[in-house]
């Protein structure tokens, strides 16, 4: 099969909504309204039909996640940890093996997200989005049998994803045709701003 033809059921889908929401005054951001619906929906459309099962690692309002994924996980750890340790909770607990990952503040994904980033991995163990300028680490593709050395990696006290990811082959996967895709938000002033925005209707 194809790389960029991987069946469904060797993908899992995880999106990140673990965090504290420090610049949105500590409120759970994937629960933030955004054009009618929690920001984590606008995410989960791109991941669900094309993942054997969808997580969602959040660390709070669990039950209100709950509806919208097929498992919610917490972090292995508790403290607020930060992304890579999100990463670390679904790499453990996907049961295929790869994990699609992605964050819950960044509703306008592309709608083909799973096929470019299985089409633009190559060999790599890792894959991750490049929007022509920069590159999203927490927009990626991971082999899930890399959780051991990931453990390893924060047991030692490694808290970048980047510098994680480089201990592995990866794969930087073009999406600067789309760069505005990856908008995050992180304030309400960046919420406002990206509804107002001209968009594709999710």
């Amino acid at each position: 099969m194809a790389r960029d033809e991987m069946a469904q059921d060797e993908l899992t889908g995880l999106i990140l909504a673990g965090g504290q929401g420090r610049r949105m005054g500590g409120v759970d951001k994937g629960l933030v309204a955004f054009r009618g619906r929690p920001l984590v929906a606008h995410v989960r459309d791109r991941l669900v039909g094309r993942v054997a099962e969808l997580l969602i690692n959040a660390n709070r309002s669990e039950g209100d996640y709950g509806p919208l994924a097929d498992r919610v996980i917490g972090d292995a750890e508790g403290g607020f940890q930060g992304p890579l340790m999100g990463i670390y909770s679904g790499l453990c607990a996907a049961r295929t093996p790869w994990l699609v990952v992605a964050p819950c503040d960044t509703p306008s994904l592309p709608r083909e997200l799973v096929p470019r980033l299985l089409a633009g991995r190559g060999d790599a163990d890792i894959a991750v989005a490049w929007d022509g300028e920069r590159l999203h680490p927490v927009v990626a593709l991971i082999r899930t049998a890399l959780a051991d050395d990931l453990a390893a990696a924060l047991a030692a006290g490694e808290r970048k994803i980047d510098r994680w990811y480089a201990r592995h082959p990866w794969s930087r996967v073009d999406f600067s045709d789309c760069p505005e895709a990856f908008a995050n938000l992180n304030t309400d002033d960046d919420r406002r701003r990206l509804e107002t925005a001209r968009h594709e209707e999710p």
